[in-house]
């Protein structure tokens, strides 16, 4: 029988956000599927969808599964925990990926924390030295201005939208009726 994995519990902020991070005894990190998911406003059912869909098998291959692990008791939570957790990069993955599925949420978060990174190297650079408070409050507020924005533009974007709706309509109905919209001309013409 295999000994199974026991993992370490620490709490990390994200912006406003607080999330049960996971540290495996190998010093790699691990986020749980559920809290991937609820970070952006998601039913963890989202990220379960994302493990079978094509974007993500192409990135990972066909046969990857998460990794479910027990978590160290603490003296506050009886027994045993086990944690269906996601690699720090299945988890940005996800979150981009739920960009491009249109979650505003995601899109905040994924822009903002990418924008806390190119400081932290920044600030780096040039000696600029910050409290992670400090950081979480940029990042805060740069994901309530983008969310802001978001809302904003919202109307455009539902206009683009409608647009594509109206094009893909218009596409199927040329097909169902014998027309192939983007192909050639035929010559015989009658």
């Amino acid at each position: 029988m295999s000994k199974s994995i026991k993992a370490t519990r620490a709490t990390v902020a994200i912006s406003g956000l607080t999330v049960d991070a996971f540290m495996l005894p190998d010093g790699s990190y691990r986020m749980s599927q559920t809290q991937a998911a609820e970070c952006i406003g998601d039913d963890a059912v989202y990220a379960r969808n994302f493990l079978i869909s094509k974007p993500f098998k192409s990135l990972r291959g066909e046969g990857y599964t998460p990794e479910t692990f027990e978590v160290e008791p603490t003296k506050s939570v009886r027994g045993q925990t086990r944690i269906q957790g996601w690699s720090l990069d299945v988890v940005y993955a996800y979150w981009v990926y739920r960009c491009f599925k249109g979650s505003k949420s995601a899109f905040s978060l994924v822009i903002a924390l990418g924008t806390e990174s190119l400081e932290r190297r920044f600030d780096d650079a040039f000696g600029v030295v910050r409290t992670e408070q400090e950081r979480n409050d940029a990042t805060t507020a740069r994901i309530k201005a983008l969310e802001k924005d978001l809302d904003n533009l919202g109307e455009g974007f539902a206009i683009d939208a409608d647009k594509d709706r109206e094009i893909a309509y218009l596409t199927s109905l040329l097909k169902e009726n014998g027309i192939e919209p983007y192909g050639l001309p035929s010559s015989d013409r009658t």
